[in-house]
Order: C-alpha cells, then sequence, then structure tokens
C-alpha cells in the first residue's frame, strides 16, 4: 500500500481536499492529521529530558577534536 501526505495551508480547504480524495478510484481511507505546535517542540520530548539529565549528572565526554574521537573509539 502506498500513503501520499498533502500539506494543505489553508484549514478552510480541508474537508474540501478530503472530499475530492474520496472520489478518487483505488483510495481507501483519508485521514485528516493536524499539525500541532508542540509537536515539533523537541524540549517536550522524553529523549531531550534524558539528554539533559544526562548533561546534568555529568555523564557526558567531549572531545576536543574529532580525530580525539577517533582515536578514542580506535578508528
Amino acid at each position: 500500500m502506498a500513503t501520499i501526505v498533502l500539506q494543505v495551508p489553508d484549514e478552510s480547504l480541508v474537508a474540501k481536499v478530503k472530499q475530492a480524495c474520496k472520489m478518487l478510484m483505488g483510495v481507501t481511507s483519508v485521514k485528516v492529521q493536524k499539525d500541532t505546535p508542540q509537536a515539533y517542540d523537541i524540549t517536550k520530548t522524553a529523549g531531550y529530558r534524558q539528554a539533559m539529565d544526562d548533561v546534568k549528572q555529568g555523564r557526558v565526554t567531549t572531545y576536543a577534536s574529532l580525530e580525539d574521537f577517533y582515536k578514542e573509539m580506535g578508528l
């Protein structure tokens, strides 16, 4: 099954686009997903919070250069 993603900047047209897509031959379902500003805020994710906790607890390693990192990794 293939998926096509359409971005419709004018929310007043979403219902019409959805209706038009349903009329296309072979389309089995049409779903609308609204973007929320919070969905793109990386600071709200569990991974970000864990990374910041690692920084606070000193569980980070820094290198002066990429070459130093490669040496440490044995590359």
